[in-house]
C-alpha cells in the first residue's frame, strides 16, 4: 500500500530535479555536511559550500510552498505564500540569533528589503525589457504595495533615530522595539486580510500570473509537498547552522563584515528563488507578477519577518534584539523605500529603468563593502 501511493512522488521529484538547473546544486546539501562534521574543513571552505547548498534548497522550498497553496485554495493557498515565502531568510537569520550575532541579523533584514526591492525588481525591469520594448503593470496594485512598504520602513527607522547610551535608554529602545514588532505584526495580519479577502481584487493581476506560472511548471500532490517543505526546512537550519558558524572566518579572510554578508551575501542566497520567478516572469512580458513578488517579499520582510526576530530574540538569543539600525542601513532601506514608490508611480517600464535601479542597489552594495560600518 506504501509502496504504491508514494511510486508516482519519487519520479515528479526527479522530474523537477532534472528540468530546473538550479536543483542541480542539491549535491552540495551532502557535500557541506560531510564536510563541516566528518573532514572538519576550514571556515572558507565551508562558507562557499554553504551557499551552493542553500541556494538549491531555498527554490526547492520556494516550488513546495506553491504547491501546497496550489492544493489548499486561493485563501489558505495565499496565506502560506505570504507567511512561508521568505522562510529560508527566516531560518538563517534565527541560527545567527541563538549565535548572538545580531549584526549579522540586522544585516540580513535591511539586505533583504533592499535586495528585494531594488536588486529583484531592477533586474526584472531591465531582463523584461531586453526582450520587450515596453512593458506595463498594474500601477495601483504596485502603489498600494510600495505605500506597505514606506509605511513598514518608517516604523523600523523609528527605533534607529533614538539615543541608545545608558542602560534607561537602552531600556527604552527594547520597550519600543516591542511595541512596534506588535504593530507591525497586527499591520501584517491586517494586510492579509485586505489583500486575500475585503479586497482582493486590487491584485487579480499578478495572481493570474502566479496561476499561469504554477500550470506551467506543474504542482506536486499536496502529500509529496508537506513532505519535501518539511524535509527541506531541516536541511535549511541544519545548513544556516553552518553557514553562520563558518561567517566571521570566511568574511575575515575575504575582507568582508557580518553587516555586508547579511545584506548582500544573506539577502542574494535566500531569495534566489523567488529572484528566478521574478526573473522568468519579466521576460515572458508578466512584469505583474516580477513587480508583486519583488515589493511583496520585501514588505514582509518588514512587517513579518523583522518583528519575529525581536520577538524571538527573548526566547533565543542571549540578549533582546531591538530594531535599531546603523545609520548606513537607516537610509539605505529610506532611499530604496522612495526608490520603488518612483518607479512604480507609472506602470510603465523599459530595459533602462531597471539599469537605474541597479545602479541604486550596486552604489549601497560597493559603499557597505568599502566602508563598514562599526560596531
Amino acid at each position: 500500500m506504501h509502496a504504491v501511493a508514494r511510486a508516482p512522488a519519487l519520479p515528479l521529484l526527479w522530474q523537477e530535479v532534472r528540468r530546473n538547473r538550479l536543483l542541480w546544486l542539491l549535491v552540495f546539501v551532502p557535500v557541506v555536511l560531510v564536510a563541516e562534521h566528518a573532514v572538519h574543513a576550514g571556515g572558507q571552505v565551508l562558507f562557499v559550500l554553504s551557499v551552493l547548498a542553500i541556494v538549491p534548497l531555498a527554490a526547492l522550498l520556494s516550488h513546495a510552498t506553491e504547491s501546497v497553496a496550489a492544493s489548499t485554495g486561493d485563501a489558505v493557498g495565499g496565506l502560506l505564500n505570504a507567511t512561508l515565502g521568505n522562510l529560508t531568510e527566516l531560518v538563517i537569520a534565527l541560527t545567527a540569533l541563538g549565535a548572538g550575532q545580531y549584526m549579522l541579523v540586522k544585516g540580513s533584514i535591511a539586505g533583504a528589503i533592499v535586495t528585494n526591492s531594488l536588486f529583484m525588481l531592477g533586474a526584472s525591469l531591465l531582463l523584461g525589457g531586453m526582450r520587450h520594448h515596453t512593458q506595463e503593470f498594474n500601477a495601483a496594485t504596485a502603489r498600494l504595495q510600495a505605500g506597505q512598504l514606506f509605511l513598514a520602513v518608517v516604523a523600523l527607522l523609528v527605533p534607529s533615530l533614538m539615543e541608545a547610551e545608558g542602560e534607561q535608554a537602552q531600556g527604552f529602545v527594547r520597550e519600543l522595539s516591542v511595541a512596534l514588532a506588535l504593530l507591525l505584526a497586527v499591520t501584517y495580519a491586517l494586510g492579509l486580510v485586505f489583500s486575500l479577502k475585503t479586497h482582493k481584487e486590487f491584485f487579480g493581476s499578478a495572481r493570474a500570473a502566479e496561476a499561469d506560472a504554477e500550470d506551467a511548471h506543474g504542482t506536486w500532490p499536496l502529500r509529496l509537498s508537506l513532505v519535501v517543505l518539511a524535509a527541506v526546512t531541516v536541511l535549511v537550519a541544519l545548513v544556516s547552522e553552518i553557514f553562520v558558524g563558518s561567517v566571521q572566518v570566511a568574511a575575515q579572510a575575504m575582507g568582508m563584515t557580518d553587516a555586508f554578508v547579511g545584506f548582500v551575501v544573506v539577502a542574494l542566497v535566500g531569495g534566489a528563488a523567488e529572484m528566478a520567478s521574478a526573473f522568468a516572469g519579466a521576460r515572458k512580458n508578466r512584469l505583474d507578477l516580477s513587480v508583486g513578488i519583488a515589493l511583496g517579499s520585501a514588505t514582509q520582510i518588514a512587517l513579518f519577518v523583522a518583528p519575529a526576530l525581536v520577538l524571538a530574540s527573548y526566547f533565543l538569543g542571549p540578549t533582546p534584539m531591538t530594531l535599531q539600525f546603523w545609520p548606513g542601513a537607516v537610509a539605505m532601506m529610506f532611499l530604496a523605500t522612495l526608490t520603488v514608490a518612483l518607479v512604480c508611480s507609472g506602470g510603465r517600464s523599459a530595459w533602462f529603468l531597471g539599469v537605474l535601479v541597479l545602479a541604486v542597489y550596486f552604489t549601497f552594495a560597493t559603499a557597505l563593502y568599502l566602508l563598514p560600518p562599526k560596531g
